[in-house]
């Protein structure tokens, strides 16, 4: 199970997950870039993530399908606004693809990859809102047990790569 790590959010439209996860730092970054493999760790359980398709460059669009326990299917468009190689991932759902806005932004998501030594990845996952309200919402719907989840799902993949 991955080590949770205290790291405050920088105001009040923020959420964060942050990690050790016990997993070199290339198969963290591999797990969140190649479709084959988010969709083996992206939806917390019983959820699914049936497909995804992602173009991981800055200006890449993505689409990740998540699937509910009883099958309705919530795509979620976005697109990568920096990509560093094994480092670094910054992406939105505030456009859909080719910088064409979407109907309503909801976050922003900000992933370091760092090395923390004997194998281990310091992971964070900043999730920045567009209002408190839309951060609000997103606690609500168990941001931080479903995020977890998925971190130790993560980490439980890396692990085999």
């Amino acid at each position: 199970m991955t080590t949770k790590l205290d790291i405050a959010p920088a105001n009040d439209r923020e959420l964060v997950v942050a990690r050790i996860i016990d997993a070199p730092r290339e198969n963290v970054y591999r797990c969140w870039t190649d479709p084959k493999l988010i969709t083996q760790w992206f939806a917390p359980k019983p959820w699914t993530t049936p497909r995804a398709e992602m173009d991981v460059r800055t200006g890449g669009s993505s689409l990740v399908i998540m699937a509910g326990p009883d099958g309705n299917e919530f795509p979620n468009p976005g697109v990568f606004l920096e990509v560093i190689p094994g480092k670094k991932i910054i992406f939105t759902d505030a456009y859909t693809q080719a910088w064409e806005p979407s109907e309503k932004p909801f976050m922003t998501g900000v992933l370091t990859f760092e090395d923390e030594g004997e194998g281990k990845t310091r992971y964070i996952a900043r999730v920045r809102h567009w209002s408190v309200a839309d951060r609000e919402q997103h606690e609500a719907m168990g941001f931080h047990v479903g995020w977890g989840q998925c971190t130790d799902q993560l980490e439980d993949l890396a692990k085999t790569l």
